[in-house]
Formats: structure tokens, sequence, C-alpha cells
């Protein structure tokens, strides 16, 4: 047997240790010039081998930068003890569970772990292990607290933004100092402002600080792997841009991003994320300057070759949309000034073979380049974007829109069209529909729609072509719009058998079998088109309603409880000025079907007890309460859930609905629900989608009315009508239940309520304010 070869086992041992150091160091630039000496070293033994290396101990490596201004070598900050790792692991499993008995106890937390970081901030920014904590931190933190991390952070932005782990804080912290910023400016959370307050340094300070430290480096920012993401939250914070809206999201990260949550922290967007948001004047003054600065160390050629970058596209995409929308920005093609946009589209693109016309046509099938089409058709000014129409897109937008790529720049081109371009824009696409419905693309179909109802145009005749373009019955056109070929295969998903062998283990519940069908993007596009169709009135809401209606009721109830096609029941359930007889029928048809149906469970339980369905109970709550002929509904589908209380509790989306439609006061005072109920529909603010008109809404009088109130007195009308339904049992009955109220209480109401019905001359029985009875009108037991 040949002899085992000791010296290429110790080598070996010895690389294994060098990779691990290198793990753990995170830069793996650094340690390749030392593997390389110490290969040398290996085969020429007279070397000396205790050679210091530098950057292995804590030590800060000082910057040394290059001449150009460009790439820079980056420091090491050091790494973490063991027992700091471990200490600061276990604080970030701490603020993730978020388990704290109080906001006092968990300020008094973060206050030791800051005190327990102070002066290792950059070292945890660095950590694979502890960034995390670190972005957990800032989404905790105070804004004295954010303030100082900026000051600890400061003279190392244009290192922290480039590396792994880094730049992720600095996008955190960016982001949630922004609202702070904006604060500031209004003046609208300073109470009172002590001596130290006054000298400290702002928001505003700080984010310009930080701008200076990257001048001079925006270039080569916009091509780095890290950094990219980091200078576009920078850029969308400066420009006072929404920072929650779902296209400033899929701007700012990837969807491969790793969400940093907390366990209990409300986390929903208020109004200031959502909407813009107000900044000081420096800010804008500091985006022109990074625009310029920007523009004028970059030649056309390299601008043009960002087009297609798959890392400086986007950041190029947010750079021509700030100078394409702020005012003091030339915004034409043909003007003296260097402009990115000029430098894309330098001369007339409506002459054939120029140069611009050239650029566009080759990135309008490029998968990366036409997403800088699309900001080009959205933001650029009309004369150019008429052109632009005219000589790339007017002639072929029927074979545009077929594409899988250029179909996105064609539909911007669609939002910004006239009446009189868009209905010829029909025209050319209608031949294609048939095409389109084939390939799934109903994208193009949807803006189509959705511009005619904004634009005022017919839609009669494309909805006639979309019709023919599915070619089916109205049973199953529902079906094939939401790409479901197989309706056993829905069926089989949404109300899958119990396996017919119960399980060796007893405690255990049989296992349902896995879903035949899973939602696929088809089918999202298909649901999408269809809720887009319902909203519209006339023909193309009609041409759904009727489908819908044409459904069994088993597949109705199927598609409420399907994940992409519940969406569809939902829209279909909005009240309009036309659609309640619609509402009507199609109410009757999923919840209440005949007794010829072979319906084997309730379908309101059904509903109540599935996550998706639980969603079309509440659209029903509103739908049916607004138009008070429809109330009737409201109160037969709360009975059936009322029926079915323990399994509705048993359920965790059962317990929502049963909070959600408040059936325990249904189940009390039925009178106090139902004035509860309409109220809460007719308080419903705008942003609801209730599109029902005022004269449409019918609100109870006595509505308004609180509990702990006494005295007041309602209507002349409404005590009338009360006093003539009410029952002599009724009033003795209602005595039962007095909500927590003493006996002085009761009487107090009782005398008022006498009181009452002497001045407006009824009968002198003594009843119970309205809202506080067992049931008023119709509504008795």
């Amino acid at each position: 047997m040949p002899r085992e070869h000791k010296a290429k086992r110790g080598r070996r041992e010895e690389k294994k240790e060098e990779n691990k150091l290198k793990r753990k160091r995170e830069k793996g630039e650094d340690e390749a010039p030392r593997l390389k000496k110490q290969k040398s070293q290996e085969q020429n033994p007279a070397i000396d081998n205790d050679v210091e290396i530098t950057g292995l101990n804590n030590d800060y490596i000082p910057l040394v930068d290059k001449e150009d201004g460009g790439a820079t070598e980056r420091p090491f900050y050091g790494m973490l003890e063991d027992e700091e790792q471990e200490y600061f692991r276990h604080a970030d499993e701490l603020l993730e569970l978020n388990d704290f008995p109080s906001e006092e106890e968990r300020s008094l937390f973060l206050e030791n772990v800051y005190r327990e970081a102070d002066g290792k901030e950059l070292k945890i920014a660095c950590s694979q292990s502890c960034s995390r904590l670190m972005e957990r931190l800032i989404l905790l933190s105070s804004a004295e607290q954010k303030k100082k991390l900026f000051e600890k952070f400061t003279g190392n932005f244009a290192h922290l933004v480039q590396h792994r782990f880094a730049s992720h804080c600095c996008e955190t912290l960016f982001i949630q100092s922004a609202p702070v910023v904006t604060e500031e400016l209004t003046a609208a959370s300073k109470k009172k402002e002590d001596v130290e307050e006054k000298d400290a340094v702002s928001m505003e300070t700080l984010f310009l600080q930080t701008l200076d430290e990257l001048e001079g480096k925006m270039t080569f920012l916009l091509t780095d792997r890290f950094a990219s993401h980091t200078l576009r939250v920078l850029l969308v914070v400066l420009s006072g841009r929404p920072l929650e809206q779902a296209s400033t999201r899929s701007l700012l990260q990837s969807k491969k991003k790793e969400k940093i949550s907390i366990t209990g922290l409300d986390s929903t967007p208020t109004e200031l994320p959502l909407t813009k948001r107000s900044v000081p004047s420096s800010f804008q003054f500091a985006v022109e300057k990074i625009l310029s600065d920007t523009i004028a160390t970059m030649d056309q050629s390299f601008i043009r070759i960002l087009a297609t970058h798959p890392t400086g596209n986007p950041t190029l995409q947010l750079l021509l949309e700030l100078e394409l929308t702020n005012p003091n920005t030339k915004k034409g093609s043909n003007t003296d000034e260097k402009t990115i946009v000029s430098a894309l589209l330098p001369d007339n693109i409506e002459e054939e073979g120029s140069e611009s016309a050239t650029f566009v046509n080759g990135i309008l099938y490029d998968a990366i380049g036409s997403r800088l089409l699309e900001t080009i058709c959205t933001f650029v000014p009309g004369k150019l974007f008429k052109s632009l129409y005219r000589s790339t897109f007017k002639s072929r937008l029927g074979a545009l829109s077929r594409n899988e790529i250029s179909s996105y720049p064609t539909i911007r081109i669609l939002n910004r069209l006239s009446k009189e371009d868009l209905e010829e824009a029909i025209e050319a696409i209608i031949p294609q529909l048939e095409g389109l419905v084939q390939r799934s693309r109903t994208t193009v179909i949807k803006t189509l729609f959705e511009r005619c109802a904004a634009r005022g145009a017919d839609t009669t005749s494309l909805t006639t072509a979309l019709t023919s373009a599915y070619g089916s019955g109205p049973s199953t056109l529902i079906l094939k719009m939401a790409c479901i070929d197989d309706l056993a295969s829905l069926l089989s998903t949404t109300f899958p058998p119990l396996p017919s062998s119960t399980p060796a283990d007893d405690s255990q519940p049989p296992k349902r079998p896995p879903p035949t069908l899973k939602p696929s993007p088809p089918q999202l596009h298909g649901s999408l088109l269809a809720q887009c169709l319902l909203q519209i009135p006339g023909p193309p809401s009609e041409f759904i309603q009727s489908s819908l209606l044409a459904l069994e009721p088993q597949t109705l109830l199927a598609l409420a409880i399907y994940q992409t096609t519940t969406h569809i029941i939902q829209s279909a359930l909005l009240p309009t000025t036309t659609n309640t007889p619609f509402r009507r029928k199609l109410i009757n048809l999923l919840l209440f079907p005949p007794p010829t149906s072979t319906n084997e469970e309730n379908p309101v339980i059904t509903l109540a007890l599935s996550p998706t369905g639980s969603h079309v109970l509440d659209s029903l709550l509103t739908s049916t309460t607004l138009p008070s002929s429809l109330f009737s509904l409201t109160e037969r589908i709360a009975t059936a859930l009322t029926s079915s209380e323990a399994i509705l509790r048993d359920s965790f989306a059962g317990r929502i609905v049963w909070r959600n439609w408040s059936l325990d006061l249904f189940k009390r005072r039925r009178g106090e629900w139902v004035n509860k109920i309409k109220s809460e529909s007719a308080s419903l603010p705008p942003s609801q989608p209730a599109i029902l008109q005022p004269s449409e809404v019918t609100v109870d009088e006595g509505a308004v009315k609180e509990e702990g109130k006494e005295g007041k007195k309602s209507k002349d009308n409404k005590q009338k009508k009360d006093n003539k339904s009410k029952l002599p049992q009724e009033s003795f009955k209602g005595k039962g239940n007095t909500g927590g109220k003493s006996a002085i209480q009761l009487a107090r109401e009782k005398f008022a309520a006498a009181k009452a019905d002497k001045m407006t001359g009824s009968n002198s029985k003594p009843t119970f304010k309205p809202g506080r009875g067992r049931g008023t009108g119709a509504n008795a037991i």
C-alpha cells in the first residue's frame, strides 16, 4: 500500500484554518495576498513564517483613497468577541419576540443594549450575525437615538453603503429617519425645548453631512451591488417621495430582500409614508446637485450602458424621474444643458434612422432596458411624448401589445393617450384580443377598459370582442377568465375530502390531502381583469354579472373560497347605484341556495370557517347594510352565524367573523346591534369601497346614540314608531338585560322616556329609548 503523505495533510489543515478565518472576517479579498505568501513560504522553507499580518486584530486600518476618487480600500473595523456576539444575539432574539411587560421595560432594555454597543456600532453593522440586531434597534429607536447612531456612522458611510450587511442598516436608518426630518420641519413633535435640545444637531444636518461623504463617488456607487440600493433610498428620502407605496418599494428593494420584523410591532404604514412628504429646501438643492454632478461625470455612452445594466438601471430610472419631475430643470431633449433625457434622446426621434429612434427600438424588447423606457413614456414632456408615440408605437400597437416585454411600455403609452387616440388604439388592438387571451396577456386589456372609463370612450365594441375571444357560454366564462380549466380540481382544492382511514394516533386529527390547484400569475391577471370590468358600468359589468349568476351554487362558493377568485366575489358585492338587484340575486345564490342543491354544509358557516372566505362575509356586512332594501339579508346571515356559535368560536377565522359582525350584541340587544351596524356603515370614509349616492343611503336617526348618555330624546316620528311596534311583554322582558346598569340608572331612563312620551302626545306607557330595548320596528321578536 502507498504510504500517506503527511506534509500534504498538514497543508490541507492549514488551508482549512485560513478559510475559517476568512469567513469570520467577511473580507475574502483581504485574505488573498496572505494565502499566496503562505504558499510561497511552504515551497521555500528558508522564509520566516512568523510574519505579522495586518488586519487580524481589532485595530483600524487607515483609509487609503485612490487618486481617481473611485473605489477605495475598505477598512476592517474589527470583530466582536465571543461573549459580545452571544449577548447581542440574545438581545436580537428578545427584540424579535418583543415580549416585554410594558413600553417602559422595552425602553430600558434598549438603553442597556445601546450602552453595551457603545463604540462597537460599526462592528455590529458589519457582522453577519448581529446586523439584524442593528436594524431592529433602528426600528425601535427614538429620534435622539437615531441621531446618535448617525453620528457614530459619520465618516464611514462611503464604506458602509458598499458592505454586504452594513448597507441594509444604512437603508433602514435612512428610511426610519425620514419622518423625523418632516416632523422637525413642521415642528409638530416639539413640545418643550430645553437648552440641550436647541443645541442638538438636526436630522437635516446629519443627512447633508452624509451627502458630503458620498460626494464625488456617486458615479461609482451607481453600479455597486449593495451601494446602489442604499443610494436609491437616499434619493427617495431627499426628494420627499412616498416611502411605502408599491412602486417605491419595488424600486428600492428586490423581492429576495429579507424583511426584518418585530412581533407585535404595528408596521402598518401611516399617512406620512404613504403620501409625499415635506422636506427642507436644502434637500431639493441637494437632489439637483447630485443630478448635475452625476450627469457631468458621465458621457453619453456610459449612460446608455446603464440603461441595460442590471444594477445601474433602477438607479438611472430614479435619476431620470427626479429630473423630469423637477420644475427647476430643463425637460426638453434639444436643450443646451446636459441632461439624462438629452443624452438618451439627443435628436429628433421622428426621423427614420436617427440616433434616438435606434436607441428606443433597441431597448423596446430588452428585459432591463424596457423598464427605463417605461419611465420615459410616463414622465417625458407632452411634446416629446407625442413624437415618441407617433414614431414608435402608433403603427405597431397590436404587435407590441402581444409581446411579453414590449407590452409594458405599451401600457404606459395607453395611460397617456387622449380620447381620440385611445379609440384608434382600440381599433388597432381589437384584432389581437384573441391572441392576448390565449397568451394570458390580460394586463393590456385591463388597461384599455380602465382608460375607456377614465376618458369616457365607448366600450361596447371592446366588450363584444372580448366576449368572442373567450368564446364560451356565461356558465364557464369566469372560469376561463380566471384560468381555471378543471372545475373538479377547484372543488377538490376548496372542499378537500377527509381521508377515509384514521391514523394510528387518535390524538392527532386526520390531515387533508394537499391542494391540487395552486395560484399562478395568469389566474391573478384574469382575476384583476374581472374586478376591473365589474367596476365599469354598462356592458363590461353586465358581462361579468351574467356570468356569475349562471354558475352553480357550489362553484360560486368555491370561487369565494379560492385565493385568487375570492376578490372577484368581493368586487361583485361592492354597492353601486345600479347593481342592487344583481347583488340580491348573487347573495341568495351564494349563501341561500335552493333546497335541491347538494350542499352538505351551510354556505355561511363554510365561508366563516375559511381564512379566505371570511373576507367575503366582511364585504357582505357592508354590502347588505347600506341599501335599506337588503338589510333583511344582513339579519338572516347573522342568525345563521349565531346558530353555529360553538363551531365559530373553535376556529380562528370564525372568531374574527364573530367579532366583526358584533354577534354578541346581536344575541343580547338586537335593536342596539341594528343601530350600530347601520351607523358604522353610514360613517365609512370615502376611501372605503362604497359607491352609493347620498340619496341611496338611509341611516337610522337613533344610530348615533351612545350607551352612557342619558336624557337625550330621539325624533318624534322615530319614538312613535318604536312605541307602536313594541309589545307590552317586551318592555318587561327588557328589564332582565340591564347591560351592567344600576337600578337607579334604569329608573332615570324610564322616567325620561315617560316624560318624552307626555311631551310628544303619545301613549303614556313608559318605554325604553331606541337602541336600548330588545328590538325596534320590523326587527322586534
